[in-house]
């Protein structure tokens, strides 16, 4: 084991996946979590895993962990469907298949199973109810974080994966914005209890992605989550030292309109039930294609929560120091094309790699300068895209000036 050691605030698929890259690789890491447990709170339900996520997953974890990944991993196919609220299709979408890769390099997973899998072999270096509220810098020596709880931690390098209201970017970037995109969405999962209820959706609904837009750009996503096979079947198969919960089938069913659109404020919208939130979304469908109004009827109402969209706004490149961000920290996006999870992954993988280098005896602020410049391009690069898609689509605000 190397001399580094690496504090990671936040315990999300990115931080978690850093942690475990750096774990394989022999370096010292700890991770610090703000909620009490890994499963304290709803994080989402369905992710669809394309080809930078799975490579970033292959190259972190250990090989068993990856097999288990892939083997809970559904296949849904290359298609992303575009129909109107009448399911006439408007644009069809087949994405090139990526060989080697698995599912071609089109994966739905579900995030409960993935965070298992991401904590598998971390459980003495995840440290759970500890809320980061600053920390501080020595001109030539660690870093030491500081929690709500009065405790501290001191590394070699604070990585400020803390998620969209990240502390550590506060602190470090406080010019950098993160700003509402106009949209809310009710989140809720449709349970497949057996083939019967499968058949109940059309197929040509079942692709990677299928979104359903009507009138005032209001709109359904929609998504299925169907293992190849049993997560802990898999897991006694392939990996028997990771525990896995059940895990059974569903479609991932996503409604969103502009905040404007709702007969509510955001204050009565976050105070309700998921029953509520179900019944509210079928209001502004009556006008929709029976088949869509049953789909969102069928939702598990405890299942429905809802989300304000909220989008970043790009900076330029800051003075490295041994403070950095990841992920949604500091490149949050809208869903608008469903690559903010994998972007995630992907600075796990860069930023793993760099810090391998510094391991061995590079220098570590060139080691982590080398990954602020790459990942400042491509995670800024997807925050505009999916903001120009999310407007172009759903109506989503521009994405301000820097």
């Amino acid at each position: 084991m190397s001399d580094l050691h690496v504090i990671i605030a936040g315990g999300g698929l990115g931080g978690l996946a850093l942690a475990q890259g750096l774990h394989q690789a022999g370096i010292s890491v700890a991770v610090y979590e703000r909620d009490p447990s890994p499963a304290f709170r709803n994080q989402g339900y369905r992710i669809r895993i394309n080809p930078d996520g799975i490579t970033a997953l292959q190259a972190v974890l250990a090989p068993a962990a990856f097999e288990l990944f892939a083997a809970t991993a559904g296949h849904p196919g290359t298609r992303m469907d575009a129909f109107d609220h009448r399911l006439d299709l408007v644009h069809g979408q087949q994405l090139a298949p990526v060989p080697g890769l698995p599912g071609a390099g089109r994966l739905a997973v579900n995030r409960r199973t993935l965070r298992e899998i991401l904590l598998s072999g971390l459980e003495k270096s995840v440290h759970y109810g500890a809320r980061l509220t600053h920390y501080r810098t020595e001109p030539t020596g660690p870093v030491t974080a500081h929690f709500a709880d009065g405790t501290s931690a001191t590394g070699d390098v604070l990585i400020g994966a803390d998620g969209v209201n990240s502390a550590v970017r506060a602190q470090l970037l406080p010019e950098a914005r993160v700003v509402d995109a106009g949209l809310r969405l009710f989140y809720g999962k449709v349970p497949f209890a057996g083939e019967a209820d499968r058949e109940r959706i059309p197929a040509e609904l079942l692709g990677l992605w299928t979104t359903v837009i009507g009138p005032d750009r209001r709109f359904i996503g929609l998504a299925p989550v169907q293992y190849p096979e049993a997560p802990h079947d898999a897991a006694a198969r392939l990996a028997p030292d990771i525990a896995l919960g059940a895990g059974t089938d569903y479609l991932a069913c996503v409604f969103g309109a502009r905040r404007e659109l709702l007969p509510c404020t955001d204050e009565q919208l976050f105070a309700m039930t998921g029953p509520d939130l179900r019944e509210l979304a079928l209001g502004l469908l009556e006008s929709w294609h029976p088949t869509l109004r049953e789909i969102v009827s069928r939702q598990d109402p405890a299942s429905v929560f809802p989300v304000s969209v909220r989008t970043s706004v790009p900076v330029p490149a800051w003075e490295t120091s041994a403070v950095t961000l990841l992920g949604d920290a500091i490149h949050v996006m809208s869903p608008a094309i469903g690559v903010g999870a994998n972007t995630a992954l992907r600075d796990a993988r860069v930023l793993a790699n760099r810090l391998v280098e510094a391991a061995g005896g590079a220098d570590l602020l060139a080691a982590l300068h080398a990954y602020e410049a790459e990942m400042v391009e491509y995670g800024f690069d997807a925050v505009r895209e999916s903001a120009e898609r999310g407007h172009q689509l759903v109506g989503q605000d521009p994405l301000p000036t820097a």
